[in-house]
């Protein structure tokens, strides 16, 4: 049985339209003026069990509200879901134990009280047996490398510090589904990578099923082989994360090491010169060129080294975005 399915997922808001002046105002208060936004349209998938899947859009795209329904935080609109066989939206306690939520800009945590006073409560809020509860919190404050802070302030720890504790009280109750929402936002470098091999190395362990939706690329790359892409409410890629580049990517990159020290004129004509550092040169070409090019230039000039290349992750992922109308009011 799949641990989350999705079938025809739809969530719409009506959202009052206010226009701007006094008397649009006033006007407003006897006839409102509304508008329907489809937050998440018609959104279907499947994810198995130990699947760790990652769920990609620009802001606004619905991967939030897919992410509230699927916790049962808000109702949708029509469609079905399944998360470990459990309705979401109907909350039963059962079904609750079983899953985390985890918004990298939301805290669960008492912000004025020290991370062990949050972790005591979610302690007695899910039962959790008194020498489990502590061997699951030596267990995870090791691996994060937090031992020494959870009698601080949650106030006066770091972002990566507070990201961590979060997780830790998100990780306590032994969840089947983590979903993860933007868990690495804002936060440094050193923090990004520590909650990467983190997830990485608790998700090989415990066979957890991870959704995870990210802006940083690195985290996808690092973490999840198969990604669901969502824009303007709609799926618009589910598939092994690698397919991404070579189905919307048109181009690819030809690097170019050029002998005697020098970069020849006239390389536009080939394609985009991305840089030009003698004797090194960098091409983005269009893909189906790539062998008319690569014959001329090695006919043409002296190269003592080429290689090709597949564009960035994230910037095909960008420039698919861009590339769908923004200017669709129905989505969000």
């Amino acid at each position: 049985m799949p641990a989350i399915q999705a079938e025809h997922l739809t969530k719409t808001y009506k959202v009052y339209r206010k226009r701007e002046g006094i008397l649009a105002s006033l006007a407003g208060l006897f006839h409102r003026e509304y508008k329907t936004v489809e937050a998440v349209r018609d959104v279907s998938f499947t994810i198995e069990p130990g699947e760790m899947v990652a769920f990609l859009g620009p802001n606004g795209a619905g991967k939030t509200t897919t992410l509230k329904l699927l916790s049962g935080l808000i109702y949708p609109t029509s469609g079905e879901a399944s998360v470990l066989g459990y309705t979401p939206w109907k909350r039963d306690n059962a079904f609750r134990r079983r899953f985390s939520l985890v918004m990298g800009q939301k805290n669960q945590l008492w912000w004025d009280l020290p991370a062990q006073e949050s972790f005591q409560l979610h302690k007695e809020i899910y039962r959790i047996p008194h020498d489990d509860f502590q061997r699951r919190v030596d267990e995870l404050t090791s691996l994060l490398e937090v031992k020494q802070l959870v009698g601080q302030p949650v106030r006066e720890l770091s972002l990566g510090e507070r990201m961590r504790m979060e997780l830790i009280a998100a990780l306590l109750h032994s969840p089947e589904v983590l979903l993860l929402d933007e868990p690495t936002i804002g936060l440094d470098v050193v923090s990004q990578r520590r909650v990467q091999e983190f997830l990485k190395f608790y998700q090989a362990q415990q066979k957890i099923t991870v959704i995870l939706t990210s802006h940083y690329m690195k985290d996808v790359e690092a973490l999840c082989k198969r990604a669901i892409i969502i824009n303007h409410g709609q799926i618009k890629h589910d598939g092994p994360l690698a397919e991404i580049v070579e189905r919307f990517s048109r181009h690819k990159i030809i690097q170019l090491l050029f002998a005697e020290n020098r970069v020849p004129e006239g390389l536009e004509r080939f394609g985009t010169v991305l840089d030009a550092i003698a004797p090194r040169v960098k091409l983005e070409v269009e893909r189906q060129r790539i062998p008319e090019v690569l014959t001329t230039l090695l006919s043409k000039y002296t190269i003592e080294d080429v290689g090709v290349l597949e564009r960035p992750l994230e910037e095909v992922i960008a420039e698919m975005f861009e590339s769908t109308n923004p200017t669709d009011e129905s989505s969000l």
